[in-house]
C-alpha cells in the first residue's frame, strides 16, 4: 500500500521533530527551560510526547476516523516547536545554530504548514 500526500507528510514531520529531539538533548535544551533534573527530566517528557507522535501515526496509517485530529496535533507540535525556538533565537540564545539544527527547524516549519494544508477532509474517514 502506497502512503498518500498526509500520511507521507506526517512521516516526515514526525521523523525531523524526533531527530529535533535528539538535538535537543545534544543542546541540554532542559536548560532553556530553566527544568530542573537535567537528562533525566527530559527523558522522562519525551515518553509521553513521541508516545502520542507514535500512537498518532496509527491513527493516520489506518486512516481513523481521528486522522484528522493526529494531523493536526502533530502539525500544531511542528508549529509551537518552531515558535519556541524562534524565540529562543531573538533572545540570543546560541544553543541550535549549528548547520543541521538549522535545517531540522526549518524543516519542521515547512512540513508542519505543508501537513496542515494537506489535511484529510473532516468527513474523510476511510476504513481498511
Amino acid at each position: 500500500m502506497k502512503p498518500d500526500l498526509p500520511q507521507t507528510l506526517f512521516l516526515l514531520n514526525s521523523t525531523v521533530l524526533i531527530t529535533h529531539q535528539i538535538d535537543a538533548a545534544y543542546w541540554h535544551e532542559w536548560n532553556l527551560f530553566h527544568l530542573p533534573g537535567g537528562n533525566q527530566l527530559n527523558l522522562i517528557l519525551n515518553l509521553p510526547i513521541i508516545a502520542l507522535v507514535l500512537l498518532a501515526f496509527l491513527h493516520v496509517a489506518t486512516h481513523s476516523p481521528r486522522q484528522r485530529l493526529c494531523h493536526q496535533f502533530l502539525a500544531g507540535l511542528g508549529l509551537l516547536t518552531v515558535a519556541i525556538h524562534s524565540g529562543f533565537f531573538l533572545a540570543g540564545h546560541p544553543e541550535f545554530q549549528q548547520p543541521m539544527s538549522l535545517l531540522l527547524l526549518a524543516a519542521t516549519l515547512v512540513l508542519s504548514v505543508a501537513q496542515w494544508m494537506a489535511l484529510p477532509p473532516a468527513s474523510h474517514s476511510k476504513q481498511t
